[in-house]
């Protein structure tokens, strides 16, 4: 038999993902045309691995099996070997993972597939030893088994092939034959969500779920803040907060360099995947951003901004994009890749470091650093005692006590910063670039810090020179070094468009108000199907696969449909009259509406929509040349989750401008007739098309929607009611 494929073709790809396994002797082959039509012509069916660079158990899979002659040969002669990064190929991923869950409930990565020539699965599994251990089959017996059933058995293979390929177009692409609900979810659904939230909240170590691993849930939390500040109700902040301390005091926080890693293995935070991923640093700052402004405490406000900080020092490109992850692995002195090596401590490095022994046993106590370790005789670093009870113990002052941690965590900064790096993956992808550009906006204007809306401009910036066609109106999804693939996804247009929008709110700049524009009416023409009354995955000009995906539920990131139908609601605010961004979003929420209502914690993002949709946005239009100092900062100390910053010229010639640049004939009802009065800058709020009159004092303001809010609501903005834990009972 004719080899079906005679060379590996990763050297040519520019994924990092990819290019890891360029020299190993599988010939592994892209995702594209020329390695689909081997397995046709070869009649072979294809070996699918999906993985991402970060990803600790892709790595081993790759040492114990892809870099082994064996196994080669086999995957080199009897199929046709793709490998496919999960971060360039979301679409791809989101198939066959898929048809993993249906099939076993589970899924994960390294994913591994086999498929027929025409790409329906027909086998699937995750990480697979090459020998047989601890009750999981060996892949080369996995392998052999399949050969044999491909020539044996083909009938029965293609049958199993169809069934699978069906159950994912039932589970991915179908939508309702009839809208069963007659309008969109309700505001309620929000209600429903954050009970369902609590429900299933960790009360005892934060988070959710009674047992280990614990991911961040950043949509739940995001119910929870939007659920407590329409209501009131202390419980949904009290988990919000349990959730956020949890968080930043375990080992999902990088407590020496900032930033937070991927997800922790045990239910108490205390031992995390070291992987970093930009994603993750995107959303969860958000989390504590809202945190910071429900409750006022400066331990939120502080994490946000560490965070941001190991942003722009570690994953920012330096003409402006942001770089998708750091690995799991790094160096060891003897030469292996180990994870977590980059970030553990011992007690005696911590002792040898600082030199001054009480400064030293400080911050082993602090940080839980001892002898035994919690992470294989070393330890990473977890907040357990409180600077109070250190500073009674020791008998010193809580400020020496703070003082000397700080010296003791910039030194250790210091010498972790000469030890191996975790390699990084320099991809920038245009959706993950999103998330992070719009946090970035809402740290400036919550924190009040210029420096965060030069970081979210830059990236939007050096995303939209190098993967936007202004010509062809097109986004493309990964750039690399100069190389640009993939057609973006509903994704990537989505989330970019919420950062842009959020550029515009953050600096009054109307260019990043016209790109948001531009990639909303992109959404409408590639992603909206009419007919079905939904918003696909994947452009209808795209690439053809066995089936045509939706996003609906949120997962490690939020749900790109949902993210879609928020941001164009507010888009809408500023939409001429061929636009029908609302129409598309209160259609979308109509189809779904059962969905979500059944599993509204699945669907966080989409009954955040929901919500939005009825309750309307809160329009701040602002009539000034710049936002006043104390505008914001008043603005910043409130949590309005549904404010819309309409910035706009002062004056009726310079908004012509705007609208001629624009492209629209008549100004929009967020700007009409709302120009500076008296020749200062003024203030408009509007909420249910209820407006305060204008008014130059941001008080005034805020007292007019303290008196129109509700009942429930006014207690919300006033202050919180739910319980705000002091430095004194908590580590963080």
């Amino acid at each position: 038999m004719t080899t079906p494929t005679d060379r590996n073709r990763l050297d040519e790809e520019e994924s990092p993902y990819l290019r890891q396994h360029a020299d190993n002797p599988v010939n592994w082959q892209p995702w594209d045309e020329q390695a689909l039509e081997a397995a046709r012509e070869h009649d072979v069916p294809i070996f699918l691995s999906i993985g991402y660079s970060a990803c600790h158990w892709c790595h081993v899979m790759e040492d114990e099996s892809f870099a082994d002659e064996e196994v080669a040969a086999v995957l080199n002669e009897q199929f046709v070997p793709i490998k496919v990064d999960r971060e360039e190929r979301p679409d791809v991923d989101s198939i066959y993972m898929t048809v993993a869950q249906l099939v076993s409930g589970r899924g994960g990565w390294p994913l591994s597939a086999w498929l027929t020539p025409e790409g329906k699965p027909f086998y699937v599994g995750t990480y697979f030893p090459k020998e047989p251990k601890r009750g999981q089959p060996g892949f080369l017996d996995v392998l052999d088994n399949l050969v044999e059933s491909w020539e044996t058995d083909r009938e029965a293979v293609e049958n199993r092939a169809e069934q699978w390929t069906d159950a994912a177009k039932d589970r991915l692409e179908e939508t309702p034959d009839s809208v069963a609900a007659p309008e969109p979810p309700s505001s309620e659904v929000i209600e429903t969500a954050a009970d369902a939230a609590v429900r299933s909240a960790d009360r005892q170590y934060g988070g959710f779920g009674s047992s280990g691993p614990k991911f961040p849930q950043m949509s739940r939390l995001r119910v929870l803040a939007r659920a407590y500040d329409r209501t009131g109700r202390g419980e949904y902040l009290e988990v919000l907060e349990e959730s956020l301390d949890a968080m930043a005091a375990g080992g999902l926080y990088d407590h020496v360099g900032g930033g937070f890693h991927r997800y922790c293995v045990d239910r108490d935070w205390a031992v995390p995947h070291f992987e970093k991923m930009l994603y993750d640093n995107a959303e969860i700052p958000r989390a504590f951003l809202a945190g910071y402004q429900l409750t006022g405490a400066e331990r939120y406000a502080e994490v946000a901004e560490e965070t941001l900080a190991f942003v722009a020092r570690e994953l920012t490109h330096e003409e402006g994009g942001f770089f998708s992850t750091l690995d799991a692995q790094s160096e060891t002195p003897t030469g292996e890749r180990e994870e977590g090596v980059f970030y553990v401590w011992t007690p005696d490095e911590v002792t040898e470091v600082l030199a001054d022994e009480t400064t030293a046993e400080l911050f082993c106590e602090r940080h839980d650093i001892t002898e035994s370790g919690n992470f294989e005789g070393t330890n990473q670093p977890n907040r357990v005692q409180s600077v109070p009870a250190l500073a009674e113990a020791y008998g010193l002052e809580e400020r020496e006590v703070e003082t000397r941690l700080e010296t003791a965590r910039e030194r250790l900064f210091e010498v972790r910063e000469q030890r191996p790096r975790p390699n990084r993956d320099e991809k920038v992808l245009a959706s993950w670039n999103g998330l992070m550009i719009a946090t970035c906006a809402e740290a400036a204007l919550v924190l009040g810090e210029d420096e965060y809306a030069t970081m979210a401009v830059d990236a939007l910036e050096f995303v939209r020179d190098r993967l936007w066609n202004g010509d062809d109106q097109r986004l493309s999804r990964r750039y690399k070094d100069g190389d640009v693939k993939v057609d973006g996804y509903l994704e990537d247009y989505a989330f970019l468009a919420r950062g842009a929008l959020g550029c515009y709110e953050a600096t009054g700049e109307v260019d990043h108000l016209e790109f948001a524009l531009e990639l909303a009416r992109i959404i409408e023409a590639e992603f909206w199907d009419a007919d079905r009354g939904t918003l696909y995955f994947t452009p209808e000009s795209g690439e053809s696969l066995v089936t045509r995906p939706q996003e609906l539920n949120d997962q490690s990131t939020p749900s790109a449909t949902g993210v879609a139908v928020e941001t164009l609601l507010a888009l809408d605010e500023f939409a001429d009259d061929d636009d029908a961004f609302d129409a598309i979003a209160s259609t979308v929420l109509e189809t779904h509406a059962n969905k979500i209502e059944t599993n509204a914690l699945e669907h966080a993002s989409l009954c955040l929509a929901a919500d939005r949709l009825e309750s309307g946005a809160l329009e701040i239009t602002v009539a000034a040349e710049a936002l006043p100092e104390e505008w914001r900062d008043r603005f910043a100390d409130r949590f309005l989750p549904d404010r819309l910053f309409a910035r706009r010229p002062p004056t009726e010639a310079g908004l012509e401008t705007w609208l001629e640049q624009l492209g629209l004939e008549d100004a929009p009802p967020i700007w009409a007739g709302r120009e500076a009065r008296d020749g200062e800058s003024t203030l408009y709020v509007c909420r249910n098309r209820t407006c305060s009159p204008p008014v130059h004092d941001v008080e005034e303001a805020l007292e007019w929607l303290t008196e129109t809010a509700d009942a429930d609501v006014d207690a919300t903005v006033e202050g919180s009611t739910g319980t705000v834990l002091d430095d004194e009972d908590s580590p963080f």
